[in-house]
């Protein structure tokens, strides 16, 4: 298992930029995959983003495409998530995730771990 805390959200405006971080702690965090999903009020809970634990592939919601980066830093245990191009679309709860060895799964179901979530809200 390996803990995950997740922080830097917060309000931003429409066309705006936010840097999501989350450390990571306890098992290995170079054997896992990495990554986020986010969930809005009413709404399930969807995957946007992962990277393998080699930092060598990474993977997007067709959604976030060309707008979201995902990163990690595996001497730092860290991954982070930077957002650009923001829009209402995106105000949600933003989860950092985990899956030893195997790649980050897109259903959240199969997830083996789970930061506390952070809040981005975009408004217009």
């Amino acid at each position: 298992q390996v803990q995950l805390v997740e922080s830097g959200g917060g309000l931003v405006q429409a066309g705006g930029s936010l840097r999501l971080s989350c450390a990571a702690s306890g098992r290995s965090f170079n054997n896992y995959s990495m990554g986020w999903f986010r969930q809005a009020p009413g709404k399930e809970r969807e995957f946007v983003a992962r990277i393998l634990w080699s930092g060598s592939s990474t993977f997007y919601a067709a959604s976030v495409k060309g707008r979201f980066t995902i990163s990690r830093d595996n001497a730092k245990n860290t991954v982070t998530l930077q957002m650009n191009s923001l829009n209402s679309e995106d105000t949600a709860v933003y989860y950092c995730a985990a899956r030893y060895s195997s790649t980050l799964p897109t259903n959240p179901s199969e997830v083996d771990d789970w930061g506390q979530g952070t809040q981005v809200t975009v408004s217009s």
